[in-house]
């Protein structure tokens, strides 16, 4: 199957430039991800890429959460354990949730981490599989659609970092001690 997908990746991206070897490789993971999650779940379904860090209650305070949350909205929706200090250099408005143990606010972007439902992957397949076909500008911009029309929610504060962010616009989320959360994972 990842043969037939590199062949169907184009390789001009949004921006009219060569899609590089390594936004391919990532493009095809994805596709193993999103095909795995297809093929295999039929619950909740977290993807997650490789240079994340997460508090040690990040996945059981996400898996409460959801099922919280989509009783009280009765629908299915997505969560990112990421609260992205990027987020609040604009001026939206939002919603704010009352989660398992934190507030969780209501988001219109995130990168390829986050937690979703075996619906909504079947709901949103030709968006999310867009990602594996075309490099989009944003890459995540299919993501962005789909939060358009569903709910995704990011954690107030933050339940994880993601370390290629340490430098970018997205920054690290404020008032967490990440360096104290490296320690606490730290395997001896």
């Amino acid at each position: 199957m990842t043969y037939l997908l590199l062949n169907n990746i184009k390789s001009i991206n949004a921006e009219n430039k060569n899609v590089t070897d390594n936004q391919i490789s990532n493009m095809s993971n994805i596709h193993k991800s999103l095909i795995t999650a297809k093929e295999k779940c039929e619950d909740l379904i977290y993807f997650v890429e490789d240079d994340y860090l997460h508090q040690k209650d990040s996945i059981t305070e996400m898996i409460f959460t959801y099922e919280r949350l989509s009783s009280q909205i009765n629908n299915e929706l997505f969560l990112c354990p990421i609260d992205y200090p990027y987020l609040y250099s604009k001026v939206d408005s939002t919603n704010v949730f009352l989660g398992s143990t934190k507030h969780w606010r209501a988001v219109n972007e995130t990168l390829c981490t986050f937690l979703t439902s075996s619906i909504l992957v079947e709901k949103h397949w030709d968006k999310l599989i867009s990602m594996c076909q075309y490099e989009h500008y944003p890459f995540e911009k299919p993501l962005h659609d789909i939060y358009k029309l569903e709910y995704c929610l990011s954690p107030i504060p933050s339940l994880a970092i993601h370390f290629t962010n340490i430098n970018s616009i997205y920054g690290l989320s404020p008032t967490i001690d990440w360096l104290k959360i490296w320690e606490e994972n730290k395997i001896d």
